[in-house]
């Protein structure tokens, strides 16, 4: 698998928090709302699609995510710096045989990424040349960092690593395993912060955010998961 990768002032100053990207409890019918849209794999590494549609639960419209044996995500482009994030998922059906440490199995039942415009210098030589050949590969252009925070299931909370497919994903795990599934979970996130500890030793600064991805995969375990995604909210 190739990862393709992968928000108004208050009187004192503080920015608010920003109902957006496009939030998911304001899309009319089954569709996520413009201009989420959907990304697979390059063309040579085809699998079947993660399934993104909008569903009512609990009263409220909120993103459904369906993996079967499948990779895929939902990206929003971005073009500003993102400071704080604010997540709230729930997953019904977990991926028992995900490893984000293995090739073999480094699915992810739910995932919210940010991906940021780091220059190409800043990416170390041997990265940089992988990178340069990945997108060969691609249609859209590959970000050249990406935060992904994860719910996993044989990492520990709070759990940093790389994906052992490319040192341009890193992996924040912010729920795992079975002891929270059917209930919403509710994180914020310092995205700041987190970047500087994901990439600091390749840059001090931390860049504009590209875009902002919902994802779900199975095609490396072969198994299934639910989860869902209520409104993504940001702060600049």
């Amino acid at each position: 698998m190739i990862t393709t990768g992968l928000l108004t002032t208050l009187a004192v100053s503080t920015p608010a928090w920003a109902l957006d990207p496009s939030a998911f409890s304001l899309g009319a019918g089954s569709e996520p709302p413009a201009p989420w849209h959907f990304v697979g794999l390059p063309e040579r590494y085809a699998k079947p699609a993660t399934l993104f549609d909008l569903i009512e639960l609990e009263g409220k419209k909120v993103l459904r995510v369906r993996a079967d044996q499948s990779y895929g995500n939902l990206v929003h482009p971005w073009k500003s710096p993102v400071s704080q994030i604010k997540i709230r998922w729930r997953l019904d059906i977990p991926l028992l045989k995900s490893n984000l440490k293995t090739k073999a199995a480094e699915d992810s039942a739910l995932k919210v990424c940010l991906s940021f415009d780091m220059p190409l210098e800043h990416v170390p030589a041997v990265e940089r040349t992988k990178f340069r050949f990945a997108q060969l590969f691609s249609r859209d252009p590959l970000p050249t960092a990406t935060l992904c925070y994860v719910w996993a299931h044989m990492q520990n909370v709070g759990s940093e690593l790389s994906s052992p497919y490319t040192g341009r994903l890193r992996y924040v795990v912010l729920n795992s395993g079975e002891g929270q599934l059917k209930s919403w979970q509710t994180h914020q996130r310092d995205v700041q912060a987190d970047f500087l500890k994901a990439f600091g030793a390749e840059t001090t600064t931390v860049p504009a955010v590209s875009a902002i991805i919902v994802g779900a995969d199975s095609d490396n375990t072969q198994d299934s998961s639910l989860g869902y995604v209520a409104d993504i909210v940001v702060q600049p």
